[in-house]
């Protein structure tokens, strides 16, 4: 291979397949307009030039950048939820095979003991036209991106529901967690155990509360009383380990459902101080299905976001091409991973 060769253009693939400059544009960017026969013989001219498309001419011919802007919120720290980190490489993977990139920003640098802005980071964005649309991952917060963002009638898709917004009109993406949480009641109760305690996150979290309800659902479907048995703390191991040794001792549940892997993985070190053996003395079930829960054994629901990440890049194409595009909301099913405990 001649290293030194300049890039193939354009106008080279073009004399290569025999065709004129505009229909390997049409090749590149709307297929559809030519005859198959044609575009077989315009890809293959493609591969054996090995050329790549200008997109920062493109950019500037089509006012478009390719680009999916998402930020990033900082990581919680003394907890196991690694589902973002799946997300954000399922999105990358979903993005790419339909020609787009993920831009990543975050909302810049805090001051201790200060809130964060949660419209920080997509003003430079918006003014500047660098991307073509956002995938916004805060709805859980109350935050109030996704009614900016649709005032300012921005491109985007939300994983998550409205939840403070029923009537919203914007495309989203979710996922079921009432109906896993359910599913993982229903399972270990299936397993013989009748005093099945919640640890869930303290009020306030809509996700929290829609996972509590598919525990209680479970529960009052089967005739098991819930009294005593739940408790709602901050979504760390130390709160967790915290609030699995007070129930054990209070009421003795033989299995635990939890809102979150860490708060299940608080449990399990609860268990461990006791002598306890999970799944064999006491059944714990976490939520998020992260490489924690998956190197410790734990039983979890998880997330379909590979699946989240596909629906999400779709409605993103169907927003940014041609013609008019129904948004829509759907609710995608977790699984339950059972593993040892």
């Amino acid at each position: 291979m001649d290293t030194h060769r300049p890039p193939a253009t354009l106008a080279d693939v073009a004399e290569r397949a025999g065709v004129s400059r505009q229909t390997v544009s049409n090749a590149i960017n709307n297929p559809d307009l030519l005859r198959p026969e044609t575009l077989v013989r315009v890809q293959a001219a493609i591969e054996e030039l090995g050329y790549t498309p200008n997109l920062a001419a493109r950019q500037l011919r089509t006012r478009t950048s390719r680009l999916i802007g998402l930020r990033l919120s900082p990581a919680q720290e003394f907890t196991a939820n690694m589902a973002m980190d799946r997300f954000v490489r399922s999105l990358v993977e979903a993005a790419r095979e339909v020609g787009y990139h993920v831009l990543l920003f975050s909302g810049g640098p805090v001051a201790e003991g200060e809130r964060p802005d949660p419209l920080s980071g997509y003003d430079d964005l918006l003014r500047s036209t660098a991307v073509d649309a956002f995938v916004v991952t805060d709805t859980y917060l109350g935050q109030p991106q996704t009614a900016v963002l649709a005032a300012r009638q921005a491109p985007f898709v939300a994983f998550g529901r409205p939840w403070d917004d029923p009537g919203a009109v914007h495309p989203w993406v979710d996922v079921d967690g009432a109906a896993g949480v359910e599913a993982a009641t229903a399972h270990v109760h299936a397993l013989g155990h009748e005093r099945i305690a919640w640890l869930g996150w303290r009020p306030g979290s809509p996700i929290g509360e829609d996972r509590r309800s598919g525990w209680q659902r479970a529960m009052t479907a089967r005739g098991l009383s819930s009294t005593g048995l739940e408790a709602a703390v901050d979504d760390t191991v130390a709160d967790g380990s915290a609030a699995a040794s007070a129930l054990l001792d209070d009421v003795a549940p033989t299995a635990f459902v939890c809102a979150s892997d860490t708060l299940a993985v608080g449990v399990l070190y609860a268990l461990s101080e006791r002598g306890l053996r999970p799944g064999r003395d006491v059944a714990v079930v976490g939520f998020d299905d992260s490489q924690v829960a998956q190197v410790m054994g734990l039983t979890s629901v998880r997330q379909p976001l590979e699946q989240v990440a596909v629906e999400i890049v779709a409605d993103l194409t169907s927003l940014l091409g041609p013609g008019e595009y129904d948004a829509c909301g759907r609710l995608l099913a977790p699984t339950l991973a059972v593993r040892q405990t």
